[in-house]
């Protein structure tokens, strides 16, 4: 199960929390998340994600990875840099290009409880902050999110059942 907190932190930046536990071996986790292609795995089929970056992809602080999407229905090109790698611990992306004004996820990975702990956290900001966060972006963030959960479940375990992860695709 995953928990999701929110959090105003001006009128137009936001943070948003996740935070979930599987019933797999960070040595199994970290590298799925590692992998850039992995994203389109987590990302609902609805918004069309997708990794335009030439493969192989090799993680590393300051690469940078472009991907195209669709956020209600409007076509986004997204261009993130890695700021931060530091496996299997962690990493941070930011948005150079995209939707948001600002958009920064650092991702944590901790073994917990005979599991791994992951925790993302997102600050971001958006244009003409609460009336857009309310109306769209919080929505689609907590869609997008949740979908992720459930993807991420349904490739480690949870829980209330045993892992079903496997170390390839």
């Amino acid at each position: 199960m995953q928990a999701l907190k929110w959090e105003r932190r001006s009128d137009s930046t936001y943070r948003l929390e996740a935070d979930q536990w599987v019933p797999a071996p960070l040595a199994a986790v970290f590298p799925f998340f590692a992998e850039a292609e992995n994203l389109e795995l987590l990302t609902p089929p609805s918004l069309r994600f997708r990794v335009l970056t030439p493969r192989p992809i090799t993680m590393a602080e300051g690469l940078t990875i472009d991907y195209r999407l669709r956020l209600q229905g409007v076509p986004f090109r997204w261009r993130s840099r890695i700021a931060e790698w530091n496996p299997p611990h962690g990493f941070t992306d930011i948005q150079e290009r995209g939707p948001y004004l600002m958009w920064e996820h650092r991702h944590r990975f901790e073994p917990a409880e005979g599991g791994t702990r992951i925790v993302d956290v997102v600050d971001y900001r958006v244009p003409l902050g609460r009336l857009v966060h309310g109306w769209a972006v919080k929505p689609q963030l907590n869609r997008i999110f949740t979908y992720r959960a459930a993807a991420i479940t349904k490739r480690f375990g949870s829980k209330e059942r045993q892992p079903s992860y496997s170390p390839g695709l």
